[in-house]
């Protein structure tokens, strides 16, 4: 018999990483600016010159290896994307009293 184990909703946390709420807030962001991309049919190179990146280290980003690209960075991306970028701060709302990172995706 396997055992099954219910997930966190966080892989990162699940494989036990320290940086877990940043990993998977980067991963959120890279699958945004994906998505808005191919919407546009937009190749890597043309992408790259409108987000100020190289070719590779956009791909690379899209492929989920963005550890060299800081979460202030990909918020860049998604206002040259055309995108407005709020960030709210907030209460913690559960116990502990720790704050929670979240990123939510307006129509």
């Amino acid at each position: 018999m396997i055992d099954i184990e219910k997930g966190t909703g966080n892989v990162y946390a699940d494989l036990g990483m320290a940086d877990a709420d940043e990993m998977i807030v980067k991963a959120q962001l890279a699958t945004k600016i994906g998505e808005i991309i191919k919407a546009r049919k937009w190749s890597q190179q043309q992408a790259a010159n409108v987000l100020g990146l190289t070719q590779p280290k956009l791909s690379k980003m899209l492929r989920g290896q963005f550890r060299g690209i800081s979460e202030a960075k990909m918020l860049d991306c998604l206002t040259r994307l055309g995108r407005d970028v709020q960030i709210v701060v907030g209460p913690a709302r559960r116990a502990p009293l720790v704050g929670h990172v979240a990123v939510v995706f307006a129509a």
